[in-house]
Order: C-alpha cells, then structure tokens, then sequence
C-alpha cells in the first residue's frame, strides 16, 4: 500500500509542478511554439536520467524513492502525450516546419538532457 500511496504524492507534486512551469512560461512567451510543454520535457528527461542512475548506484537507498519520483512525480511531470498532440496540431493548422522543430528539437534536446542527468549521476 505504501507504494501505492508515494505514486499518488509523487504524481500529485508532478502534475501541479508541470501546470505552473507551462502555464507560466506559455505566459510570458507565447502560445505558438509550445515552449512550456518543451521545457517540461527536458526537464523530465534530466531529472528520470539523475534519479535512475542515481537509485542504480545506491542500493542502500529506499526502493520507495523510485515510486516517489521516476513513477509518481515523473509520470504525472511529463508530457509526452501532450508533445505529440501540440505537434499533430501544429502540422494540421499548415506549420509542419515548426512541427518538425519542435519534433526533433524535442528528440534531439530529451536525449542530451537524459544523457547530461545520467552523467551528473555518474558524478556522484
């Protein structure tokens, strides 16, 4: 049950962080690229990369910790889905090079950021 429990507080955390950092960068920077939804991803992507290898290297640690974050606050933070729909959106009002920026600039910028977590884990 205690696991169950550290996914919900992990997802809860997530999904209102993912809102505030959208909602508000979508604010100052407009709505046109889906800058917000990018940022969110690529901080995902170093923050799953430093906790896994992190928890990897440190079995003396909690294994609620993976519930906690990778599961709970990660699976709630991410928007992957929502990258997807943003740029089948895009590619529908006619923008399909925008579409494929933001395609790739995901893809190409979630692979550094997972990479750069894992190596800042490594460092530790």
């Amino acid at each position: 049950m205690q696991k169950y429990l550290l996914i919900a507080a992990g997802g809860a955390l997530g999904s209102v962080l993912r809102y505030w950092v959208g909602s508000t960068v979508s604010g100052r920077m407009g709505v046109r690229f889906p800058y917000g939804t990018l940022l969110v991803n690529i901080t995902a992507c170093v923050i799953i990369g430093f906790t896994l290898t992190y928890l990897g290297k440190r079995a003396d640690l909690s294994p609620a910790w993976r519930y906690l974050i990778p599961v709970g606050f990660i699976g709630a933070y991410s928007t992957f889905s929502t990258y997807e729909w943003e740029t089948l959106s895009t590619m529908r009002s006619g923008a399909f090079m925008l579409a494929g920026l933001y395609a790739v600039g995901s893809m190409v910028l979630g692979l550094a950021a997972t990479w750069c977590g894992t190596a800042l884990a490594d460092l530790l």
